[in-house]
């Protein structure tokens, strides 16, 4: 099986990283991989949910959507919908939990942050897309907070990244797209810090068994793909976390995969 574009086995597709794209919220990234398009913004409200009213200690909250023409065949807007989407519900959570493992709250006071995720364009890995571009908003959103005296401290504890790995017939395929997923024998969704700790790993044998011994080989591609996250991010310095100011900037890193995939 030859990969589009003749990807290697352990290449990502190519990247493009756009921020502040909004003109109202603290922060926004509109992440491009490949031909899925992700834009995720933060934002912060002055209330906490009830169980943590009086604990002077904050919250992160995430929300998960994808546009009705995101896909080949239109899906119904959530709104719209008689109840909720169940995946969508449980992406929600996915990266509401990664997001919160990474901040320190009893910094924030009883203030919720609110992440908003909404997948343009969907070919693939769109949860993970998410997770990446969330937490490149999340940074930013508190580079702003921390200049505006809206935040005294830091709260950032980890950085992190997150990929999707495929096996078929024991190859190991890294950063999958639609077609890929859909024949996979089983897949998996990893999320790690700069450190290659593990945040989160959610996976699958779809159609047939993984040994310990291709898991170990699905730990390395995914701890390879996180660090080419990390480098392509780390390519745009200072602007991955300046400030917005009067007149929202528009950063852009275009196409930097192939420096990474030799």
């Amino acid at each position: 099986m030859q990969r589009a574009g003749s990807r290697k086995d352990d290449q990502l597709r190519s990247i493009s990283i756009s921020y502040n794209v909004f003109s109202w919220a603290p922060s926004s990234v509109l992440l491009h991989i490949g031909n899925t398009k992700v834009l995720c913004a933060v934002s912060m409200q002055n209330s906490v949910p009830s169980f943590l009213r009086g604990s002077k200690t904050g919250w992160l909250n995430a929300e998960y959507a994808m546009l009705p023409t995101a896909t080949h065949s239109r899906i119904n807007r959530a709104s719209s919908a008689l109840k909720k989407n169940g995946r969508s519900i449980e992406i929600s959570r996915l990266i509401g939990r990664c997001l919160r493992s990474v901040v320190d709250l009893s910094k924030l006071g009883e203030r919720t942050i609110v992440v908003d995720c909404d997948v343009l364009q969907a070919d693939g890995s769109t949860r993970v897309a998410c997770i990446t571009a969330a937490f490149l908003a999340l940074k930013s959103a508190i580079a702003f907070w921390l200049k505006n005296k809206d935040l005294f401290q830091d709260i950032l504890l980890h950085e992190i990244a997150a990929v999707s790995v495929g096996v078929i017939n024991d190859r190991v395929l890294l950063d999958l797209d639609f077609h890929e997923d859909s024949f996979i024998d089983a897949d998996y969704n990893v999320i790690l810090t700069r450190n290659n700790e593990i945040v989160e790993i959610q996976g699958t044998a779809e159609r047939s068994m993984v040994s310990w011994q291709v898991f170990d080989q699905i730990r390395k591609m995914a701890c390879k793909g996180v660090q080419d996250l990390f480098k392509i991010n780390d390519q745009m310095g200072l602007q991955a976390t300046q400030p917005k100011k009067d007149k929202t900037p528009l950063f852009s890193l275009l196409n930097r995969q192939n420096s990474f995939s030799s």
